[in-house]
């Protein structure tokens, strides 16, 4: 199997990751102008004080053109970009979809589309698994939590792939800003409308909720509302189809950790953890200081973009024995796959449980999946996103 630029980049990161704990725990990239941090403990502290390392990382600047103007106007409403008070306050309004008690209700309507899916391809023997099954069930998930109807999904597919496009797009690269932008613009359209129609006739629906909520003694508006769900679109949606096709790719290499699962459906939660420690689905995280602070006896000053390596610290010698073992029994497991402090990802409980029954699911149904042979994985462009865009598999 030849696993692309996926695993050659993904076990370069790693070496380079590794060196970089040993050798310069706090970098600085004269080239890019960033600082980097690499240990364990430097990266859950710099994401454990937003007063010092603020989210808001987009400085204001005039915008030259409609696409950067759009694209501005967009990340003033991303919640992950927001410090506290108005975090707390937006997330708030957020996460009640995502609580454990909201997320455990859902377990019999994941597994009744997981095994819908499953159905359509079974008989083939094969298939690929990012768009049959790893894709399309986050996105149905999340698309019934939202109300949005049966028939406007494959929009959520397409918006949700552009989505993670876009996140190796920088902001000056006009070329690429005309790919999406125009996709971004089709999307809010479809979205400010159906706000407004929730917001006309509320259903038992998180839309119609949000356009109900009040912040700060007033509604929200629509482009509030459409902020949060372009983040629920990659923490209930991404980050699940992410996971779901590392998962394969880490039992795929793992063939000893694949048949304790198989014959003891029960490590299924320690081995997503793992999973997550292993290769997480996404890899750094960036902040910006607000004063002088001092890590590792290095300075960085106030106004400092800083990137903290969340796969550095999930490899880390003085957090995790033996962390290049793949472990489906390792305890503890305070992996930083996704984040920590209060951007901790507001989708992980949903993300988690749709990966344990999915998993279970399927390799009860198809107990001897494997990748194809012959497959070859193309990595998403981003360095911050360690995933597969397709996984060919048969049984």
């Amino acid at each position: 199997m030849q696993q692309v630029s996926s695993q050659d980049r993904w076990l370069a990161q790693l070496a380079w990751c590794k060196q970089m704990r040993k050798q310069s725990p706090v970098y600085y990239d004269e080239q890019h102008r960033l600082w980097n941090l690499f240990r364990y403990e430097d990266v859950v502290s710099t994401l454990a004080d937003p007063a010092t390392f603020s989210s808001h990382i987009m400085p204001p600047a005039p915008a030259q053109d409609s696409e950067e103007s759009f694209l501005s106007s967009w990340l003033k409403g991303d919640i992950t970009k927001m410090d506290p008070p108005q975090h707390r306050h937006f997330r708030g309004l957020v996460s009640q979809a995502f609580t454990p008690r909201v997320v455990e209700q859902m377990t019999p309507r994941i597994c009744e589309i997981t095994n819908t899916l499953l159905d359509e391809v079974a008989a083939k023997g094969e298939m690929e698994f990012v768009s049959d099954l790893a894709a399309p069930l986050p996105i149905i998930v999340i698309a019934e939590l939202l109300g949005v109807p049966p028939e406007d999904r494959d929009r959520f597919k397409v918006w949700s792939n552009t989505l993670i496009d876009s996140t190796s797009v920088q902001p000056g690269d006009k070329n690429r800003l005309k790919e999406v932008i125009p996709i971004f613009q089709e999307m809010f359209a479809y979205l400010q409308n159906f706000c407004q129609a929730r917001r006309e006739q509320p259903r038992n629906d998180l839309i119609s909720h949000l356009t109900q909520a009040q912040f700060e003694g007033r509604m929200l508006n629509n482009d509030e509302i459409l902020a949060f769900v372009t983040t629920l679109l990659v923490a209930g949606n991404i980050t699940t189809t992410i996971l779901l096709g590392n998962a394969i790719i880490c039992l795929n290499e793992h063939p000893d950790a694949l048949t304790a699962i198989k014959a003891d459906s029960s490590l299924l939660p320690s081995a997503v953890e793992e999973i997550l420690r292993y290769r997480p689905p996404f890899t750094a995280t960036m902040r910006l200081t607000t004063r002088d602070v001092t890590i590792q006896e290095m300075t960085i000053p106030a106004q400092q973009l800083v990137i903290t390596w969340l796969h550095s610290a999930n490899y880390d010698e003085r957090q995790f024995p033996d962390p290049e073992r793949f472990d489906i029994r390792r305890h503890p497991n305070r992996h930083q796959a996704f984040g920590h402090g209060i951007h901790f990802c507001i989708g992980a409980p949903l993300a988690r449980l749709e990966a344990r029954i999915a998993l279970d699911i399927l390799l009860k149904r198809f107990p001897s999946l494997q990748i194809q042979p012959d497959a070859r994985l193309e990595a998403y462009a981003s360095p911050f996103i360690n995933g597969v865009k397709t996984l060919p598999v048969n049984w």
